[in-house]
């Protein structure tokens, strides 16, 4: 079993590559660089590495790339600062998840292939009637305007429900949607919702990367959660401590 990476070498990306490979998978990764790798992940005997940018690479290698995967995973993200905010590709992840898409279908695949695409709780999914009230909706138009970043991660989902939608024959898929990244170095109780359950603008929660990793991970290996979430966009957030207390 193995399993495509891009945005491997970021903050999340590295901590996916890490989840995959304890649980003893095949991991291929495409990473521009891999210095931000950890050494016992970047010589891993089961890690591949393709040291080049994602949107560089022709659609024939792409194909290629991706024809012995039963699993693509999508961590990337724009650098925060000026350049990877308001520069160029500015539909990065957008175009990487098309692209991605094209090149499994060029494959014809015998049986069809995860597609996990890492984004955020501030993108709302159009096929739920997800509550935003109108001081959010005013901010999330400013958001679009000045940041465009966010509405890259509008576009890759929206590609995913409208283009691909729930019966493609070859390609299955899950947005994964966090609320507010932290660093946290173990996996702790998080909790899985299929919509918000509060205001990722005026009321957000917590989500650490590692636990990010471990739930994609997770629909990448269990059956059974990705039949739970598959065609979906689960939110996760770090489980609080007067959760904890409940249970």
């Amino acid at each position: 079993m193995k399993t495509f990476v891009v945005g491997a070498s970021g903050a999340t990306g590295r901590l996916l590559v890490a989840q995959l490979l304890k649980r003893d998978l095949h991991v291929k990764i495409i990473a521009r660089t891999i210095e931000s790798l950890p050494d016992h992940v970047r010589h891993h005997a089961n890690l591949s590495i393709i040291q080049e940018s994602i949107l560089n690479l022709s659609d024939a290698e792409m194909a290629q790339h991706v024809n012995d995967c039963v699993a693509v995973a999508s961590c990337l993200g724009h650098n925060l600062n000026f350049k990877g905010i308001f520069g160029q590709p500015r539909q990065l992840v957008t175009d990487a998840t098309r692209r991605l898409c094209i090149a499994i279908k060029a494959n014809y695949p015998a049986q069809s292939v995860k597609f996990v695409l890492m984004n955020t709780t501030g993108n709302r999914n159009l096929d739920l009637a997800e509550p935003m009230i109108f001081a959010e909706r005013c901010v999330m138009r400013l958001i679009r305007l000045l940041l465009p970043p966010h509405g890259d991660n509008e576009d890759a989902a929206n590609y995913l429900r409208t283009e691909i939608g729930q019966n493609d024959t070859t390609i299955e898929w899950v947005v994964v949607r966090p609320d507010t990244l932290i660093n946290d170095s173990e996996v702790t109780p998080y909790e899985i919702y299929p919509s918000p359950i509060r205001s990722a603008i005026f009321n957000a929660g917590k989500t650490s990367r590692v636990n990010v990793a471990h739930f994609m991970a997770e629909l990448i290996t269990d059956h059974h959660t990705w039949n739970r979430w598959k065609g979906q966009m689960p939110v996760i957030y770090n489980t609080s401590p007067s959760t904890e207390n409940r249970q």
